[in-house]
């Protein structure tokens, strides 16, 4: 703890705003070397305030009355600081101005907390969810400078008025490079993302109530497209000249029979592929995104791509299971199979998780525990989102109680003539 602290106090007419030649006081507090300024609520003749003393002119009462309130605010400051530093507390320009407008000595801003929270989260989170809390925070340090005029707001300030207003803010964000501006569940996410700031200085104890309680969250219903059974069955039997193109199907195909992501794909080494109590092969690994572990049964179609890599000169390079691409390229030629397969989809790397769950899975009879399960998801709701009833499945499905009903009706039909 810092035992020496500079302090000092400024006090100056804000003459730009003046109302018939009268400007309101300021005081500033700087505090080593960080200043903060504070409006008074008090408006003076510009005419009587000398600059260079900082203070009101003459002897007049009006100017004994403002320099007496001057003289009064400078020793209730120096006070709070005098208390702060025998309390031996972190001093800050803006604790002392919070303790000035009579607000808790302990009241933490909204940086506060979200210094807080990226030092919570540095360590558990994955990289890609640490960036995107970066996001969020940076739009709303940017609301703030532009529609609230300040760089920070205090914790207690908070209100469903606020998060109304930076949901508007979003509607007009039109990031660089994007399209488009925010879509609605985008937004949703940066408010999700704040919410859950905010609700961890409530269980802090830094705020006494939860100011976005009565919020509700709108998202829109979304499509997540997958393959179809006869598409990726087309994808799997090109043959394809180009070995670049060859490399990014087998990626994509390797994730459409185990579900596993592009980025823990990557990782993978000789050594995450292991024998269970059977005899066979299984995928051990743990999801960078949640860091759950994550067991996967091979197979064949998996197993033959590992195969075909397992003395590969990429693989014995790297010392990687499957050859390694960033994954921007990867999407990007995944544009260029999708036009050779004659795919009419946006094919991203992420589909081949959607199809795994969806095409090669569920629609296969496998229950959706054993997929969450498989998908390293802790919340089945998390896998709900993948789930998908095909149609063949649906006419499969309506076949065998087609089936069972005829049965019953020729079994009621027996016994109805046996009876007779």
């Amino acid at each position: 703890m810092r035992t020496k602290h500079t302090f000092s106090t400024f006090f100056w007419l804000q003459t730009t705003r003046a109302i018939n030649e009268e400007a309101l006081l300021y005081v500033r507090i700087t505090v080593d070397g960080k200043r903060v300024n504070i409006s008074l609520k008090k408006r003076v003749p510009i005419t009587l305030w000398d600059k260079k003393k900082k203070k009101a002119k003459g002897s007049s009462p009006l100017a004994r009355q403002i320099n007496s309130y001057i003289e009064e605010v400078n020793t209730k400051l120096f006070q709070i600081y005098q208390d702060l530093k025998y309390q031996d507390q972190l001093i800050t320009a803006k604790l002392i101005k919070a303790i000035y407008n009579g607000e808790e000595q302990n009241s933490k801003s909204l940086k506060d907390i979200f210094d807080y929270h990226s030092e919570k989260i540095k360590d558990t989170l994955a990289p890609g969810s640490i960036r995107n809390y970066g996001i969020t925070q940076n739009y709303i340090f940017r609301f703030l400078e532009e529609k609230k005029h300040s760089t920070d707001i205090h914790l207690n300030k908070l209100n469903f008025e606020f998060l109304s207003q930076f949901e508007l803010f979003l509607t007009k964000v039109w990031p660089t490079g994007h399209p488009k501006a925010l879509s609605n569940n985008t937004r949703m996410k940066h408010i999700q993302r704040l919410r859950k700031v905010v609700t961890l200085a409530y269980h802090l104890e830094w705020i006494d109530r939860d100011p976005f309680i009565k919020w509700k969250m709108s998202y829109d219903k979304t499509t997540r497209e997958f393959l179809s059974e006869l598409e990726l069955k087309n994808l799997e039997e090109k043959v394809f000249l180009s070995e670049r193109l060859d490399r990014v199907r087998d990626l994509f195909v390797f994730s459409c029979y185990t579900g596993i992501s592009y980025i823990d794909i990557m990782s993978l080494t000789p050594d995450n592929v292991v024998l269970n109590i059977n005899g066979g092969n299984w995928i051990m690994t743990k999801r960078q995104k949640t860091n759950a572990t994550v067991k996967v049964p091979l197979l064949d179609q998996a197993l033959s791509i590992i195969n075909k890599y397992k003395n590969h000169p990429i693989t014995n390079i790297s010392g990687s299971l499957l050859p390694v691409i960033t994954n921007e390229k990867l999407n990007a030629y995944l544009k260029e199979v999708a036009n050779h397969v004659e795919i009419h989809k946006n094919l991203t790397f992420h589909m081949a998780r959607h199809t795994f769950a969806t095409t090669v899975t569920l629609s296969n009879g496998v229950p959706i525990e054993t997929v969450s399960k498989l998908l390293g998801h802790s919340k089945i709701a998390t896998t709900q989102i993948y789930a998908r009833v095909l149609e063949h499945k649906i006419s499969d499905d309506m076949n065998t109680l087609q089936n069972i009903l005829r049965n019953k009706k020729s079994d009621n039909n027996s016994k109805a003539k046996r009876n007779n």
